[in-house]
């Protein structure tokens, strides 16, 4: 017995549909290319924007840890990225998120996240880790005890 084949689907004809419009949290896309000259995947960007690696000490941050601006608007004088960042953690969000929004690199995320750490325009901290929470017979034991008031 022969599997199944799956047939491609084809266009339908008529009038194309128009391109949804960009959200205001992304960032502007890039006119060359994914891997053009200014791409995200270009290194020499990723090293001017992380600073050559001239601060080698960098915040304890996991792909967990959720970061939320302390500035409602960003201050003038820092980068576009760091700019987005700020923008972007108005509601706590996670450093995996935070890098798949800007499209960068989880090192230079990290980068950028301590410059602004060390700024105090940022807080971070690690997520509730389950254990840590009470066991469900306890809470449950005080639940039972109140109804009983």
């Amino acid at each position: 017995m022969t599997p199944p084949q799956r047939r491609r689907r084809r266009p339908r004809e008529g009038p194309p549909e128009p391109p949804a419009p960009p959200s205001p949290l992304a960032p502007p896309e890039d006119p060359e290319g994914e891997d053009g000259p200014g791409g995200p995947g270009n290194p020499e960007r990723l090293y001017v924007l992380t600073g050559g690696g001239e601060g080698t000490d960098r915040a304890e941050v996991d792909l967990v840890t959720l970061v939320v601006a302390r500035a409602a608007v960003p201050p003038p004088g820092i980068q576009p990225e760091q700019s987005a960042l700020l923008r972007l953690c108005g509601t706590p969000l996670s450093v995996a998120e935070i890098s798949a929004y800007l499209r960068l690199p989880f090192s230079v995320v990290t980068v950028l996240l301590t410059e602004l750490l060390a700024a105090g325009l940022v807080q971070a901290r690690a997520p509730i880790v389950r254990q840590a929470l009470p066991d469900r017979s306890l809470l449950e034991a005080v639940m039972h005890g109140l109804q009983k008031l």
